[in-house]
């Protein structure tokens, strides 16, 4: 097996899944250019003036004539880096949540572990994300890592990078969040690969903060079922259930933070 390419700005696109996102988008974009020369921003039937703006900016710019749901913007935003030779593929929201000054943190995490996806994991100052995520957070990453075969931090998280072969897996299943839990446990099952997350910090709105964001797509209750119950399908379908479940709680998250330890019981090569 030949060894993977070094990750770098010319060759990992970032691909900008975008609903509605003409609060923020330009600012996102214009991060993103400041480290991938290649932007692909996937107007998911946007009804604002989301693709306008981002039509006049140095980017390639995928349109849904409705909306196709988040999974499907991913999926076309992964074609489109393939298609144009990416190496790899770092995602962000389109919402602002996202630093792109992160993107180089990820890239080197990547380069340090290849055939692994790169999370960014929202442990810094997760004080501020709101109550209702952090619990779908914590069940979902106790689910999801049963179904990889080992722990992980954050699998809810949207800023990630994945490798090329990660980007040309076929037949993901699963439409919006579903597809991104989906995809972290096709390529721990299909391809061997794992989880490595970098700690980042994740903005949201807050009390004395002049920064606006616009309501989160995220519904508790119904997308943390979509989630755990396609997930616990997952688990079933794999069958030895008790025993992949000691298997996993063995297996530590991994965590690239090489300036601190963030994560108790994290193992940080």
């Amino acid at each position: 097996m030949s060894e993977p390419p070094t990750l770098h700005r010319g060759n990992v696109a970032a691909v900008i899944p975008a609903l509605n996102e003409a609060l923020r988008i330009r600012e996102v974009v214009e991060g993103a250019l400041a480290h991938c020369d290649l932007v692909i921003v996937v107007d998911d039937g946007s009804d604002d003036d989301t693709a306008a703006i981002v039509s006049s900016l140095p980017v390639v710019l995928v349109r849904h004539p409705r909306r196709m749901g988040k999974g499907q913007a991913l999926r076309d935003g992964f074609a489109e880096a393939l298609r144009r030779g990416m190496a790899a593929a770092v995602t962000l929201d389109g919402d602002g949540q996202h630093r792109a000054s992160d993107i180089p943190r990820l890239v080197a995490a990547a380069n340090a572990h290849p055939r692994n996806i790169v999370n960014g994991a929202r442990l810094k100052k997760r004080s501020t994300q709101p109550w209702y995520r952090r619990i779908g957070n914590d069940f979902g990453d106790w689910g999801i890592a049963w179904a990889c075969g080992f722990r992980l931090v954050d699998s809810q998280s949207g800023q990630r990078l994945y490798p090329a072969p990660v980007l040309a897996l076929d037949g993901v299943p699963g439409e919006g969040f579903v597809f991104e839990a989906q995809v972290l446990i096709s390529a721990a099952r299909r391809l061997g690969y794992g989880v490595v997350s970098v700690p980042v910090e994740t903005r949201y709105a807050t009390a004395g903060s002049d920064e606006q964001f616009r309501k989160s797509h995220f519904r508790l209750f119904r997308d943390l079922w979509r989630i755990t119950s396609h997930v616990f399908r997952q688990v079933l379908a794999q069958g030895h259930v008790v025993r992949e479940y000691r298997r996993t709680r063995a297996r530590p998250p991994v965590v690239f933070d090489p300036h601190a330890s963030t994560v108790p019981g994290a193992h940080a090569p």
